[in-house]
């Protein structure tokens, strides 16, 4: 049965809402990560498909490996009257140099300079030569909001080599690694972050005056109260041939997630990375703010950004972690076994860069939300379609969640770090145990300990050091990025610790 609530809306009433969860699902199998589902096959007992999502013709022109000459008279007889050049700082927010239509061909080519000093996590002295941003042409895409404007992910070089310290670079030297030895990584992730309208004294409130409930996930009645913006956010997301399958009100007051299709892991860093900037746009549009802090309300569940991992065979496409008569229960091969067990090893470095600020570790806590637990992972460990555990199996097997990432991270770098430590683990054929299925919460600090189960930084100072004493993240991400991210984290820290907070005054002005 379908009721018409929105012109734009059908709500499909029968026993598969059940299976969704409460979500609205298009387009896309979301109980397998990459099998994309026709209008009358079913996958693993998903849903059917509602309608088939086209990419816009726009988003063919980068689709073509067209001379630059021939992409940018493409792009000019589409309206395009601007490119950028854009790159990320430590933090993963984009960089760009705009240029004018009649020089992008130039820009393509890589002549547009950036001085590394004025940045964050482009080391570099005042005194060094500047680096350019070499567009990579296949990540190119035209703003939805503004189809003046074309963007590209772009590479950056120094003196004619590819520049050590930047972000993608690290990525791309990660994924070389992996496919040297076969395999090719693709990536999923789960988009959350808040949706609020600024205040007069400059603080937070939800958008609608409905937004109260304690367990808010899945409500309907607030999902479209929010649908002009929300609407518009995947609107742009297909144009741009993204595949939104699902999105809903998640756990805390104005949170959302987006689920799209996977991609290989670059793709997808690409798409991370604009997806950040394309809401904080949008949103701008609607007088509302867009919040990726991590954890913006004390009383409410953080912002994530899972990651769901699989290798493919590079060739054929085959999921190398799909294994359905595996011994454990879980779907998964040896090989996706391999490859937790090489995240487990390095866990805590790895969660330095997945969770990368002071406000971070406000998340990764047991409980503290309205709804009970925060749905955040502190143990390390690993088990079936369980969320209790920082590396979770899906109940349909085929890939390796981490839940450990938030919304905040700097997406290049943290693909990196969990691809090079996966890779470890295959290489040295190490195991990871047993699965826990058990509810991790629950289990008592005496139990922990017997099971050899250990805890994720409480602090980011405490997943700093853990990073830096890691000689994986030395070989990650170079010499100079490698300082860089401590020197600044730990400084992050210290002007963290040093502020006196309202928190303080109230409870210790007056104690004495």
């Amino acid at each position: 049965m379908f009721i018409d609530i929105n012109p734009q809306l059908l709500w499909l009433v029968s026993d598969l809402d059940v299976l969704c969860f409460g979500k609205l699902r298009i387009g896309h199998c979301a109980r397998c990560l990459g099998v994309t589902i026709s209008s009358t096959e079913h996958h693993n007992n998903a849903p059917n498909t509602l309608y088939e999502l086209t990419v816009g013709e726009t988003m063919d022109i980068f689709k073509n490996e067209d001379a630059p000459d021939i992409l940018v008279a493409k792009l000019k007889e589409s309206g395009v009257k601007y490119g950028l050049a854009s790159f990320v700082d430590l933090h993963g927010i984009s960089k760009a140099k705009a240029v004018p239509i009649a020089h992008l061909q130039q820009m393509l080519g890589g002549s547009e300079m950036f001085t590394g000093a004025a940045l964050d996590g482009v080391p570099q002295g005042v005194n060094e030569d500047e680096v350019n941003a070499l567009p990579d042409t296949a990540s190119g895409l035209i703003l939805p909001w503004n189809r003046e404007v074309a963007w590209f992910a772009s590479d950056l070089y120094l003196n004619g080599t590819p520049f050590e310290a930047c972000s993608r670079n690290i990525l791309r030297r990660a994924l070389k690694e992996a496919a040297d030895m076969g395999f090719r990584f693709n990536l999923g992730i789960e988009t959350e972050f808040f949706i609020f309208r600024r205040t007069s004294d400059g603080g937070f409130h939800p958008m609608s005056e409905r937004d109260t409930l304690d367990k808010s996930a899945y409500d309907v009645r607030t999902l479209l109260d929010y649908y002009p913006i929300i609407d518009e956010i995947v609107s742009a997301m297909n144009e741009l041939g993204w595949d939104v399958y699902s999105f809903d009100h998640e756990d805390g007051t104005g949170q959302f997630e987006t689920d799209f299709a996977f991609t290989d892991a670059l793709e997808m860093a690409d798409r991370f990375t604009f997806f950040r900037y394309m809401v904080h746009e949008i949103a701008r549009k609607h007088d509302a703010v867009v919040c990726f802090m991590p954890k913006p309300m004390s009383d409410r569940t953080g912002s994530a950004a899972h990651f769901n991992m699989s290798f493919a065979d590079p060739v054929t496409g085959v999921n190398l972690f799909e294994a359905p008569n595996d011994p454990r229960g879980c779907g998964l091969s040896t090989l996706g076994y391999q490859f937790i067990a090489g995240g487990l090893r390095h866990a805590k470095a790895i969660c330095a860069v997945a969770a990368p600020l002071v406000n971070s570790y406000k998340r990764l806590v047991i409980q503290g939300s309205m709804s009970g637990f925060t749905w955040a992972p502190i143990y390390i460990c690993y088990g079936g379609n369980n969320r209790t555990n920082m590396f979770r199996i899906p109940s349909q097997g085929n890939r390796v969640e981490c839940r450990a990432p938030d919304i905040s991270c700097n997406v290049y770098l943290a693909a990196a770090m969990m691809l090079r430590a996966g890779l470890e683990g295959i290489r040295e054929e190490l195991d990871p145990g047993e699965p826990h299925f058990e509810n991790m919460y629950e289990r008592s600090p005496e139990e922990l300990r017997e099971s050899n189960i250990d805890v994720l930084p409480r602090t980011l100072l405490e997943a700093v050091e853990e990073f830096s004493a890691d000689p994986l993240s030395r070989k990650v991400f170079g010499q100079s990025m490698y300082d860089a991210f401590v020197d600044f984290k730990r400084g992050e820290w210290n002007e963290y610790h040093n502020h006196v907070s309202d928190w303080e005054r109230e409870r210790y002005g007056t104690m004495f």
